[in-house]
């Protein structure tokens, strides 16, 4: 069974993440699924939105280290670029319903969708200094725009994690439910998306990120490369190596 479930229902089509057992981490073969569940979901008439959910115990705890390691992404068409531009350029609504952990690019990829509902169980972080690493899917950009220089500072910098009550403060969440509802929310408020015209729902999308597109596909490019040069960095070896081996990095010397 894939670990990317996908099902599409009265113009909703649902793209659940399903390796529950690894946290819903997340390796190259699922984000190429994902990235081809959104291309089949752009290009099917019949699809008027898309549903991204995880679990009710977690959303994703980020990137698999291992496969990672084994399958860095450091060409523009890797698969994970490949989901994150999909993601960011996806000319339908899209909504997501997050529970549990959304760490790294589980928190970032929410920056591009048009509707979070979370659990109260939601805990969002982006660790990616800590792990000798940039931020990625134009969070560099998006994230102080969202929550100021300084709330962005301890989330990007720090790589300090918050709650859904402060991401729902911040405006990256809609509505905090119980978690066991979170899912079934999103795929109310898909239905209701799904049921207008489809032309309109378009239209006023485009109309509203038409002064962000740009910005964020040139800030996507530049922070793809920095993170495929930084991987091969003594600072993420360092902390990839101490993950594995479950201690604290050391960074003194770096």
């Amino acid at each position: 069974m894939s670990d990317i479930l996908c099902h599409t229902e009265e113009g909703v089509c649902t793209l659940t993440i399903h390796r529950v057992q690894r946290k819903n981490s997340l390796t190259a073969a699922m984000y190429a699924d994902l990235a081809d569940g959104l291309q089949r979901a752009r290009d099917d008439a019949a699809v008027r939105v898309v549903v991204i959910q995880g679990h009710e115990t977690v959303f994703s705890a980020g990137n698999d280290i291992g496969d990672f390691l084994n399958t860095p992404p450091t060409s523009a068409d890797a698969p994970v670029f490949r989901f994150l531009n999909g993601i960011s350029r996806f000319p339908k609504p899209l909504v997501a319903a997050v529970c549990g952990p959304a760490v790294g690019v589980g928190t970032t990829m929410l920056l591009h969708c048009d509707l979070v509902y979370a659990g109260d169980n939601a805990a969002f972080s982006m660790p990616f200094v800590n792990l000798g690493l940039c931020p990625e899917a134009a969070s560099s950009l998006l994230v102080p725009r969202l929550l100021g220089h300084a709330r962005a500072a301890e989330a990007l910098l720090l790589g300090e994690p918050f709650t859904a009550e402060s991401a729902m403060e911040w405006g990256l969440v809609n509505r905090i439910v119980p978690p066991a509802q979170a899912n079934a929310l999103a795929q109310q408020q898909a239905r209701k998306l799904a049921s207008k015209p489809m032309a309109s729902l378009l239209e006023t999308k485009r109309l509203m990120k038409l002064g962000t597109q740009a910005d964020v596909a040139q800030r996507m490019e530049q922070e793809s490369l920095s993170f495929g040069r930084m991987l091969t960095e003594p600072a993420a070896k360092e902390a990839f190596s101490a993950f594995l081996e479950k201690r604290k990095p050391d960074f003194s010397q770096l």
